[in-house]
Parts: C-alpha cells; structure tokens; sequence
C-alpha cells in the first residue's frame, strides 16, 4: 500500500530533515490528454501488472460471454418466452451499461484488485465492503462450479454414456493449472478464446437471419411466428417475466469482473476507460441481437430447451436448423471452449478478490501470499476448491443443479451492481467537497441520474424476480436460492460492523489519494505485428 504520514495526507519522501524526519511530499499532479492524475506513491498491491491493453481489450469483450448467453438463454426462452426474455435482457443491459460507466470513473482513478468491491469498503463502510466482497468471491466461485457443470449438460449434446463428471474434472484441473501459471498465461490463453467467442456470435447472427429467412432444412420463412405459437410472447404471465431477469443477470454476469484485472493491467488509467466506452456496442451486438434472434428463429416449447436434466443451447439448435450435419457439433465444440473461458475468467476474478480479502484483513492473511510468478496461489486453489464442490453436486441432475447456480449467480451479480452504483454516488460527492473532481481521468456521463435508476431497478428486481417460487404452489428449494443471498449478506455485514465497529465513511474524511495511479512511469507496450496487430486494432474499434 501507498505511505502516507500520519499528520498529513501527503505520501513520504525518502529524504529528512535536520531530525532524521521523513519530510512529507505534496501531491504531484501531471497533465495528461486534459486529467490530472495523483503520483503514486508506491504500488498498490504486489500483483504485477502483466495484462496488456490487447488483452484486456479482447477480455472485455469476449471473456465474459459463457453460458449464460450460450445456455441460459435456452432456460429464459424456456419460462418467460420471447417478449420477456428480449425485454429483460434489455433492461438488464441498460443497468449493467451504467453501472460499468460508474464503476470505469472508479477504476480509472483507484486502480486496485478488489475493485468495486474495495471501493465500496472505502467510500460507503468496510463493513459492507466485507459482506460484499465475501459475497462477490463466492459468485466466482459458484460461477466456475456452474461452467463446469454446464460441461455436463453440452456433453449430452454428443452421448449420455461418457460420465459428464470426469470432462468436468479434467476442465477443473487445467483452469487450475492455467490460473497457478504467470497471470500473462491467464491473458493469452483467453485473449484466444474471446476471440473464438467473438467470432462465433458474429457467424451466430448471419446464420440467424438466414435461416429466419428461408435458409433451413424446411425451406420455409420463420418470421415472428414462433411469437404467436401457444402461450407466446410472454408464457408464465408476471412470474414467467420475472423469472427471465435472474438468467439474465446471470448472462451479463462478469462484465463489471473486468474492473478486477486493474491490479494487473497496464496503464490502467488509459485502458480501463477504452474498455468501459465500448461496453455499449458489446451489449447491444452479443447480447440484445443474439437474444432477439433466438427468440425468433426457435420456439419455446422446444424440446429439451431447459429441463431438470437437460440443456441444450439455442446457438446450437440454429446452426441445426441449417441442414448441415456438422453445424450443430461445430457450434457445440465451440461453446464447449467458451464455457473453459468463462470459468477461467471467474476462477480468475474469485482468486484476485480473495487475495484481497486476505491483504485487507477481512480474512487470514495467507490468502494474500503470493508464488515465484506473483500470483495468489493460496486463493487459486481455495477458490477452485470450493468451484469442484459445486460440480461435485450433479448428481442430483445437472439440469436442475445448474438453474439453481443460475439463481445464486445472477442475485449476486445483481447486489454487486446496486452496490457499485451506491459506491459511485458517495465517490462523486467526496470528490466535488475535496475539489478533486479534475482528477479524474474518466467520468461518468450518467452522473448523478444514472447510477440513481440503476439501484432503484436493482432494488425492484430482486424482490420480484423470485415471483415463480411463490405460483402456483411454494418451491422452497427455489426460494432459498432466489433470497438466500440478501439476509446472509446483511448477517456478515452486521457482524462485523459489531466486531470491528465500524462505520459510515464521511465524505470529507474519505481516502481518495492511497492507490492513485499516474501514467507517468508507464511503459509503452512494444509494437504487434501481423494478425495480433490487426486484431488488436481492429476488433476494439469495432465492438
């Protein structure tokens, strides 16, 4: 961590007065593209910073993209229909399109592994930032142990005879493996994979209008039709639609992840940014057209679309609908890759914030140390402890076990969300009573409305979202993995606000100097060559 003197806010100079003092140094403030930015004192973390803006770039815009998009739109068509399902998602993508804009002025400024999730515990109270980043770390968790479930169910696509556990062990142990490896390794490796996800919701998207077109097996124009079979477009009435936001948050789920890579990202102040202004275009593409295609081109009463022991991906019923033999497999073994990418991310994301939660104190502190290649490896494998668990549970039917996670996700997701939003109301008005609004090297152009409506939909959708667990009769399984997560929540809030007696954090006392990144010392990245040039260049520039 940054030094400070405890008698003022200035970081320590290594020379002395005619005492043997440390003379305190004034805050240093350097003009870049029209910011100012606060010297840094010292790092901010041990993490190395070995993420390259090319592959934060490609992890942005594929890393997150697994089976909430690729399978869980299969379980929204499924329940809520086409019209629930497009608008949900929509919603959903407006709020997660401001909270990324709060949460990029954030990271931009404060530069840390914990993300939103340090941000919280130092602009709202370290209790809460606690309790949510606890929470945040076992989504993570649960999010790996969910892909490698969903493994299982992709598996079944092919053959019901080789056992769905042993594919998911051998997935489990190589993002082990991968995750313990330098994080550059971790970057590369999915830098690849994103782009094989990108490729394929592009090709996705072609093949959909084709074959809404003409262009299938049955030669004949789809259209919106599938809107007027049965109980479509809206099927389950209000608790069929309230049902689809938890799947959707469970899709979009990770995008606000990407802030966490800042401890190990290059020049964080110039790439976060990039990264955050092109999440709009990256909804809009992967997710709101992708959903709306799906909805048009395969019905809802599909078969085997989502059931207690069986998922099958709407990508890879289209790409059947083609009449190609091997579409269906091709675009099978592609998700199969996509979901290794997703729980590599999430492993990812769960290790960083619980090396944070043991640099912090808010657990033991070997969780902070760190390997030969400056990774937390301790919270590698706690982490993906608790992920094997969660697969080692499906043998009460990986249908089933999977929207169970599902739901257990897409909550956290969506107190992740209401909290980042809370965290940036508090970040901007310390910053305008300190005078330091200038600093910031990136604002959020929806401030102060933006992350306002973004907590008060979060808010409403999480209360009503459970409503299916209620109709026609009680589903108590059902309940407890809509609502689990807001009083387990408040009880460690609360507990350790009482131990440690913490307390709300006043605006005029608030830290806005420890972590501050400055670019002057940066290194350039050196010049690409060939494809990875053109992919670097091109693909941001166009998502």
């Amino acid at each position: 961590m940054s030094r400070y003197s405890s008698d003022h806010n200035y970081p320590l100079s290594e020379d002395k007065d005619s005492h043997g003092h440390e003379k305190p140094i004034p805050d240093v403030e350097l003009a870049h593209h029209a910011s100012v930015h606060i010297v840094q004192a010292a790092d901010s973390d041990h993490l190395k910073r070995s993420l390259s803006a090319r592959q934060v770039q490609m992890i942005a815009i594929g890393g997150t993209i697994g089976t909430g998009l690729f399978l869980g739109t299969g379980k929204s068509l499924h329940t809520g229909g086409p019209a629930s399902m497009l608008i949900a998602y929509s919603i959903v993508g407006a709020i997660v399109f401001v909270t990324m804009l709060c949460l990029g002025e954030m990271a931009a400024f404060i530069p840390v592994a914990g993300s939103f999730c340090t941000f919280v515990g130092r602009f709202v109270d370290d209790a809460l930032g606690f309790a949510l980043t606890w929470n945040y770390w076992f989504n993570d968790a649960v999010s790996t142990g969910s892909d490698l479930v969903a493994l299982q169910l992709i598996l079944e696509y092919w053959t019901d005879q080789f056992p769905g556990w042993a594919l998911s062990l051998i997935f489990w142990v190589v993002i082990m493996g991968v995750n313990l490896l330098a994080v550059r390794f971790y970057g590369e490796l999915e830098y690849w994979l994103s782009l094989i996800k990108v490729i394929t919701i592009i090709v996705f998207i072609i093949m959909s209008i084709v074959v809404n077109c003409g262009g299938n097996k049955d030669h004949q124009y789809i259209g919106g039709s599938n809107w007027l079979i049965g109980d479509a477009p809206f099927v389950g009435g209000i608790g069929g639609f309230a049902s689809v936001f938890v799947t959707a948050s469970f899709a979009y789920g990770g995008t606000e992840s990407i802030a966490i890579t800042a401890g190990e990202t290059k020049n964080p102040t110039k790439n976060l940014p990039k990264v955050v202004r092109n999440v709009f275009w990256r909804i809009l593409l992967f997710y709101i057209l992708s959903v709306l295609l799906i909805g048009l081109n395969v019905p809802y009463d599909y078969p085997n679309l989502s059931t207690k022991t069986a998922s099958t991906s709407p990508f890879t019923i289209v790409f059947q609908m083609t009449g190609a033999k091997a579409a269906g497999s091709v675009i099978n073994a592609v998700i199969l890759t996509s979901v290794l990418s997703a729980g590599n991310h999430a492993l990812f994301a769960g290790a960083r914030l619980l090396y944070t939660l043991g640099s912090e104190g808010h657990a033991p502190r070997f969780f902070a140390r760190l390997n030969s290649q400056q990774v937390p490896w301790i919270a590698v494998l706690a982490t993906g402890f608790i992920s094997g668990l969660c697969f080692g549970s499906s043998f009460i039917g990986a249908g089933q076990l999977w929207t169970w996670l599902q739901n257990l996700v897409g909550v956290s997701n969506q107190l992740a969300w209401l909290f980042i939003g809370i965290a940036s109301i508090r970040f901007r008005r310390a910053l305008k009573l300190q005078g330091k609004t200038h600093l910031l090297p990136f604002k959020n152009w929806t401030y102060p409305w933006g992350p306002w409506i973004a907590i008060v939909l979060n808010a409403v959708i999480i209360l009503v979202q459970g409503w299916s667990c209620f109709s026609p009769t009680f589903a108590a399984v059902d309940f407890v993995s809509y609502y689990v997560e807001i009083p387990i929540m408040f009880v460690m809030y609360l507990g350790w606000k009482i131990i440690k007696k913490t307390r709300w954090v006043h605006l005029e006392e608030m830290d806005l100097e420890t972590d501050v990144y400055t670019v002057a010392d940066e290194e350039e990245e050196p010049e690409k060559h060939g494809a990875r040039k053109w992919f670097s260049k091109v693909l941001p520039w166009l998502f």
